[in-house]
């Protein structure tokens, strides 16, 4: 065997499958032919990738335009010889680099993650004799036995199947256990629906069967989804693509600006060395050095906040990605449901009942057309009985949640007689189980003989509707009396239920004599009609409530919620109409179900078509979430994916901002998302989006606050070379001014609370710039006062005969103080600062404080006078500058309200 043929293994007659892999299931493959398979297909494991070496990760945090041009700035105020400065601009840009290197993911651990779900040893038949071997071992020809508890060490096709159950949900996002068949399938068959092959990474959760290995480590199809998250492009978030084109915009302004005024300082007979200082220090004044750690920092306060609400970010610009998502694509089983089979529907004695509570808990009540049911009916209890007796799980509590140690099916039946009050413990003991019918796929039900009275005893049986009513002869009434059965009737009902994307089990009873202990008389007459239809239980996993109120708080704020999950698209319709992703009065469009198999019959001009008008994707396979995320994103969204499963981990890499699961979720799917909830509800994600809302806000405001004292000095230090006038800011005071404010008053932004009606705004335009129109009106308008205040108070103080070194003072702190004043303006963009709440933000008041003492410093001490050339002022210069930031105050409140009165006549 040179080569593994690309078959169709779940298509291919058994024979066939083994003659396709030169194995036999009785012999096994001969030592020799394990070795050189092993050498031709190498061991069962997924490959890592090469990851990126750590230095290289380092060196890329400098790969932004902001970041050169502060290295820009470490180089010239080194090259000025101002090597404190220098330093402090070098410490900004190595800080800022080692947190987005500690706060990025590594790639290779999903990779690595994967490599952990293939049990560590597999029981296989080599040489004709059946041995246990570490599941690397493993090659395609392989015959491999499987056992409930058993983690499925590669992809096989089963040849042997005894009731095999394997729990597929990490995978496919099937809710329930999958019953396993051998069968011949449809060659279009999508992966939740293959029956006879078990995949790797599966959990056997009940019975037997035996298969033929098929496909090791990377061929397998969590090796695939391996490949797929190696491949998947991490896309920039929306904010390092807008800050990446602001920061390149910004370098050539600076440079252009700089370059003219070299130029024109030449033309004006100055010598080029006086000149080129010039440019220098406009060069400096412009660069905004705080601008890159003030984001970084605004991310890591929006990071904290974010872990008090729940939520880890694993990545920093996650927190504002969420801000800016414009869809979110959810999966269904544990992330908009409880991950927990329950049963909603009773149908018991010719009467319909309703359950209320979700999941294991054994909480909730019994409602009959929506009156609480009191006193349980005869036939209502007989169900529940026969539900809570006929069953092999278990139900526990553990780190106070409940739990089923079985068959969720089970569970559900387990939690639904609990609510009525049953006590199973204390029913087996009066009803001792005598005899057991296991379930078995090829009879679909499972039959237990107990124990009744002194006149006989009793069988229970629970099963398919199709394979139990047809043995039923009769039915009882509310009160528990025989009456006729009504065939009709259960089945309509059962298709109701089914409708409703529930999934139906049909309970039937049949009193036995006292000496019947076995169910011998019972197979004898399997195919009689001697069983007493009891009732129906009708179970789904149940939407969160906590989703419904998260989706439709998204859909409030503008955000599309779609589901894309693998589990049938009846459920999934059901589903989504309870949470509001669908509605069931919709018949097209957004309102109808696209499934997996439509999917991949679908040309990628198709999908782009569809996928923005669909809001339910059900049966999807893992490529295929991959496929209609990258689809949303050509389509210009901001996408957000949440899931938990090893399925999900490719589509959350692709995504804009990836969302796993911190209790179900697998390893995969935590180190391939950006963010993780810890406690698995969606609900926290409307949190997550109102956070990353405000983050953006907040960068906005501190954007909006630092480009008018850059503007503005570079504009004071232009129009000095352009009348050739004496420098009113030197460059080491244009760093001084840059470095304090940044960090003393804008950054005190960042801590801005969230401002009213947060959620009800849509969400911003994926290509709109950061800054708008009245933003950037306002900068300007902003730094012309800037430029009119400080050099014309320099000039005013030289012809009064102060000397350079006041005059220069004077001009810086006159930027202090009204960088303080307009710092208050921008705690808000749009709304009054008179209507904003004066000590909502604390850290505002202690920052102008902290500013105050600093440039206090600056004015009166004789070292810092001695280091950046400033000097003592006076009281009446106090009074001029304070006077100057209250009118430039009042005059910024005054746009304000002529922007919102043209807002209001707009609208």
């Amino acid at each position: 065997m040179k080569s593994l043929p690309k078959e169709l293994w779940h298509h291919l007659a058994e024979e066939d499958v083994f003659e396709a892999l030169k194995s036999d299931h009785h012999e096994g493959l001969s030592s020799s032919e394990v070795e050189e398979r092993l050498r031709l297909f190498g061991s069962n494991s997924i490959t890592a990738q090469k990851p990126v070496p750590a230095w290289k990760r380092f060196l890329l945090q400098f790969h932004n335009p902001l970041i050169y041009i502060l290295l820009v700035a470490t180089l010239v105020t080194f090259f000025l010889k101002e090597y404190i400065d220098s330093a402090v601009i070098f410490g900004v840009v190595i800080v800022n680099a080692i947190i987005g290197y500690m706060q990025e993911a590594k790639a290779e651990d999903a990779i690595n993650s994967l490599k952990k779900m293939l049990s560590a040893n597999a029981s296989v038949v080599r040489n004709g004799k059946r041995v246990s071997i570490p599941a690397t071992e493993l090659v395609p020809g392989d015959i491999v036995y499987l056992a409930s508890g058993d983690k499925v060490p590669a992809d096989l096709r089963l040849f042997e199947n005894r009731d095999l159950q394997i729990d597929e949900s990490a995978l496919t996002g099937e809710s329930v256990a999958v019953q396993k068949k051998r069968a011949e399938l449809e060659k279009d068959t999508v992966l939740a629906d293959r029956v006879n092959m078990a995949f790797a990474g599966t959990l056997v959760t009940y019975g037997q069967g035996g298969g033929v290995v098929i496909g090791t480590g990377d061929d397998t199809e969590t090796g695939k989804i391996a490949h797929m998250i190696s491949e998947a492009v991490s896309l920039d978030t929306p904010l390092t693509q807008k800050i990446h084109a602001f920061s390149k915009i910004l370098l050539y302004v600076i440079l252009g600006l700089a370059a003219i005024t070299f130029v024109v300082g030449l033309l004006h007979g100055q010598d080029w060395v006086s000149t080129f200082m010039a440019a220098v220090a406009l060069a400096v004044a412009a660069i905004p050095e705080g601008l890159p750690a003030v984001v970084t920092i605004t991310l890591a306060i929006g990071v904290r906040r974010m872990a008090m609400r729940n939520a880890i970010v694993r990545k920093l610009p996650a927190v504002e990605t969420l801000g800016s998502t414009t869809i979110i694509c959810s999966d269904k089983t544990g992330t908009l449901t409880e991950n927990q089979m329950t049963v909603q529907k009773v149908f018991a004695g010719d009467q319909e009942y309703d359950l209320t509570g979700s999941g294991y808990q054994p909480e909730g009540e019994i409602h009959q057309e929506d009156n609480k049911i009191s006193q349980l009916p005869a036939a209502l209890r007989e169900c529940l009985v026969a539900g809570l007796i006929s069953n092999d799980s278990e139900l526990i509590q553990k780190e106070g949640l409940w739990q089923v140690q079985g068959d969720p099916t089970e569970g559900a039946l387990i939690t639904s007689a609990l609510k009525a009050g049953l006590d199973k413990e204390e029913l087996l003991q009066h009803h001792k189980r005598l005899d057991v019918i296991p379930f078995e796929s090829d009879r679909q039900y499972m039959a237990t003989l107990h124990q009744q009275d002194e006149s006989g005893n009793v069988i229970y049986l629970k099963g398919s509707l199709e394979r139990t009513l047809i043995r039923c002869k009769d039915a009882q009434d509310a009160d528990g009396n025989l009456i006729t059965l009504d065939r009709d009737k259960v089945t309509k009902m059962a298709e109701k239920f089914a409708a409703m994307g529930l999934r139906v089990l049909c309970l039937a009873m049949q009193r036995v004599p006292k000496d019947e202990t076995t169910f011998d008389r019972f197979h004898e007459q399997e195919d009689a009609e001697q069983l007493t239809f009891i009732g129906l239980q009708a179970m789904i996993d149940p939407p969160r409530a906590e989703a419904i109120r998260a989706v439709a708080t998204c859909q409030k704020a503008g955000i599309a919620v779609k589901m894309i999950t693998g589990d049938h698209a009846l459920t999934a319709r059901a589903i989504a109409e309870q949470i509001g992703i669908a509605h069931p009065e919709g018949k097209d469009e957004k309102h109808r179900v696209l499934t997996g198999r439509e999917l991949a019959e679908m040309s990628d001009h198709e999908l782009l078509a569809e996928v923005e008008l669909v809001a339910v994707f059900a049966r999807v396979a893992p490529e295929q979430k991959l496929k209609l995320v990258t689809a949303l994103q050509a389509k210009k969204h901001v996408v957000a994916m949440t899931g938990d499963g090893v399925n999900d981990a490719p589509a959350l890499k692709k995504a804009d901002i990836g969302v796993a699961m911190g209790i179900a979720g697998t390893e995969v799917s935590k180190e391939a998302a950006d963010m993780v909830l810890t406690d698995d509800n969606f609900a926290t994600i409307e949190g997550a989006v109102e956070e990353g809302r405000n983050v953006f806000d907040n960068l906005v405001k501190f954007i909006t606050w630092i480009l008018p004292t850059n503007l503005g000095q570079g504009m004071v230090i232009m129009v000095a070379v352009l009348i050739g006038a004496t420098l009113p800011v030197l460059p080491v005071q244009a760093l001084w001014l840059n470095m304090t404010t940044a960090v003393f008053l804008g950054l005190m932004l960042a801590f801005e609370p969230r401002e009213p009606g947060i959620m009800k705004r849509m969400p911003r335009i994926p290509d709109s710039p950061i800054l708008n129109g009245e933003m950037i009106g306002r900068i300007f308008s902003v730094s012309a006062l800037l430029l009119i205040g400080a050099f014309g108070l320099f000039q005013w103080a030289l012809a009064q005969g102060e000397t350079e070194e006041v005059a220069r003072t004077l001009a810086v702190t006159l930027f202090v103080v009204v960088q303080s004043a307009f710092l208050f303006n921008c705690r808000s963009l749009t709304i009054s600062l008179f209507r904003t709440p004066i000590f909502s933000n604390l850290w505002i008041w202690g920052g102008v404080g902290a500013m105050l003492l600093a440039q206090l410093a600056f004015i009166y001490t004789p070292l810092m006078n001695t280091l950046f050339q400033s000097a003592p002022l006076t009281l009446a210069h106090w009074g001029l500058m304070l006077v100057y930031g209250v009118v430039v105050l009042l005059l910024v409140e005054l746009e304000k309200t002529i922007w919102r009165a043209h807002k209001a006549k707009s609208k």
